[in-house]
């Protein structure tokens, strides 16, 4: 089974970093991940917009899909996932949270993610569900048996900072991998749109299977 690395590859050179760097202002798929750091007091760190095909394994097999990420990543580790909210802003039917996924019952972390959730389109059992933050989204769409559309926005990578290195435990700084989805059900509305950042996995690896 894959195990989140708790130390990471070495940091990129800064001649590297300075070849890949992307621009300064923030690109528009992550607007939802830069409001959560702006609350924060925080600067959004360097996201380099990636190409589906250009994501590397294991992380291609965790990301580049239209499944939701729940259930992909309690595939690809063999455990069910539990979740931790950080922060959570209402706004009347909105709800936003700054989330992190977790092996169930244990410390290992799996994904560190921002979400905003469109409440006035779900049931009212599946709204008391997300409001309670017992579970991540995608395993209370499924097991109350919503059915939906995942579909993926932007693939990116992002050299981990203070805060994200701090919540998904990493020693030390290294390139992760990530993707904005947005998960609409079966009339097309909009349930939510999430920015996820899974966390790294050293070899030997599963690919998650759909």
């Amino acid at each position: 089974m894959s195990q989140v690395l708790e130390a990471c590859s070495p940091p990129m050179t800064a001649l590297a970093l300075a070849a890949t760097a992307p621009a300064k202002h923030s690109p528009a798929w992550a607007v939802l991940l830069k409001r959560f750091y702006d609350r924060a007091g925080q600067p959004l760190p360097a996201l380099t917009r990636l190409e589906g095909d250009e994501v590397p394994q294991p992380y291609h097999g965790l990301l580049v899909h239209s499944s939701d990420m729940t259930g992909t990543l309690e595939r690809f580790y063999g455990q069910p996932l539990g979740i931790t909210v950080l922060g959570r802003q209402a706004e009347s039917a909105t709800y936003l949270r700054e989330v992190v996924l977790h092996i169930a019952g244990g410390a290992q972390r799996v994904e560190y993610g921002v979400i905003q959730i469109h409440l006035d389109h779900f049931p009212q059992v599946a709204r008391r569900r997300v409001l309670a933050e017992q579970a991540p989204l995608g395993g209370i769409l499924n097991s109350e048996g919503i059915g939906y559309l995942s579909w993926p926005q932007a693939f990116f990578s992002v050299e981990s900072d203070d805060h994200i290195g701090a919540v998904l435990r990493l020693r030390q700084p290294c390139r992760l991998y990530g993707r904005r989805n947005v998960l609409l059900d079966g009339s097309r509305r909009l349930l939510a749109e999430v920015i996820e950042v899974v966390a790294p996995v050293e070899p030997p690896f599963t690919l998650a299977r759909r």
